[in-house]
């Protein structure tokens, strides 16, 4: 009440002065004065950006899983035998001939890729998660154990070693043509099964520059995040280069870890995009707070459209020469449901838009469908991505 009572004394003070009423409104709604974005969050640097040349690398390898339970690879599957020979030959166990290779059954071992992450400063010994899919026709690779791979990098170089059991978060059961499965009971993970044989090199006292990159580029972030370091550190050190990079330049001696630690830390006002995401393939769709609506009016309904077949035996009379036939039927169906339609006011907000649809029924599927069509009138102020 007495903010209320405020403004409404600073009305009556404006109305009363015809030159001030004009300054106010001139104010008010000149187009040439834009108003400033408020920012809709503040986070720190380390949790929207990283540092150029600091990054985590990608391994593979290729190995067996041993142990199953008859759910392994068919013996359509050559390259499990192959494996397995070599595996043998490594052993020092050697086949006599062909013909006993040929007889081998590989149901209790599966031929699989092993996928693993090198983070960055890794050194010999640290330990990694890996995970294992089967990579023949196994029906499932619960209980198995993966003898030792290496895992390999871009660059064709070992950098880790795999080996170990296998945790699974699926199962599949078959007996007398019945089966039943749940979740993907041919992909597993071993956890920390990897051990680090290799370390990629990275020298942090030789970078003099270096190179902040944000996960959103926006030009505004990128200058918000300059001024923020070069307030922090109290000396001119940080410029944005574009909309996703930063240059800091260091010290001659200055120790680059310390600096890192102090510059994550800074706390910067984020201007994310307005931004709605869908999923056509799970029907998802997730809108974002900043998102803009601009009025519109909406109507949607919908035609369906059902084509049933039919199979009927026609039995030939009694003492006569025909002979029974099989007729399909077909009947068509078809429903036009009548349009439903809400309005949308200026200054509707995410919410406003969400109660509509629901109240009238919308699927996640027709959702998608009216965001899009949103999009193309202009009443939806926002970058929609499709997934």
């Amino acid at each position: 009440m007495l903010a209320l009572a405020v403004c409404g004394q600073l009305l009556a003070q404006v109305a009363g002065s015809p030159g001030a009423a004009g300054t106010q409104r001139a104010a008010v709604l000149s187009p040439s004065q834009p108003a400033t974005p408020v920012p809709t969050k503040r986070a720190r640097i380390k949790d929207i950006a990283s540092v150029e040349g600091i990054r985590d690398n990608q391994l593979v390898g290729y190995g067996i899983v041993v142990g199953l339970k008859g759910t392994g690879d068919s013996t359509q599957t050559v390259f499990p035998i192959q494996t397995l020979i070599s595996t043998l030959l490594r052993m020092g166990v050697n086949l006599p001939n062909n013909s006993t290779t040929s007889s081998l059954r590989t149901q209790n071992m599966a031929a699989v890729f092993i996928a693993a992450t090198l983070p960055p400063f890794a050194q010999p010994g640290n330990r990694l998660d890996v995970t294992v899919s089967s990579a023949g026709d196994a029906r499932s690779i619960e209980g198995g154990l993966l003898l030792m791979t290496p895992l390999y990098g871009p660059d064709g170089q070992i950098y880790a070693e795999a080996q170990g059991p296998l945790v699974l978060g699926g199962y599949t059961v078959a007996t007398n043509g019945n089966s039943r499965s749940l979740n993907h009971p041919t992909t597993g993970l071993i956890p920390s099964g990897g051990i680090v044989e290799r370390s990629v090199p990275l020298d942090l006292s030789k970078m003099r520059h270096l190179t902040l990159l944000l996960n959103d580029p926006d030009f505004r972030t990128a200058e918000e995040m300059a001024s923020s370091i070069n307030t922090q550190l109290k000396r001119t050190v940080a410029h944005a280069v574009d909309s996703r990079s930063i240059e800091i330049a260091a010290r001659e001696g200055e120790d680059i870890p310390e600096l890192l630690a102090e510059i994550e830390a800074v706390e910067v006002s984020v201007y994310p995009r307005a931004r709605v995401v869908v999923n056509e393939r799970t029907g998802t769709v997730v809108i974002g707070g900043e998102v803009r609506l601009q009025p519109v009016s909406i109507l949607h309904g919908g035609l369906s459209v059902n084509v049933v077949s039919e199979y009927q035996v026609s039995q030939p009379g009694p003492m006569s020469a025909g002979t029974t036939q099989v007729v399909q039927q077909t009947s068509i169906q078809a429903q036009d449901k009548p349009a439903s339609g809400i309005e949308l006011k200026a200054g509707a907000s995410v919410d406003d838009l969400v109660q509509n649809l629901q109240s009238i029924g919308a699927t996640a599927r027709d959702i998608i469908s009216i965001l899009q069509a949103m999009k193309e009138a202009g009443a939806l102020e926002a970058e929609l991505e499709v997934m």
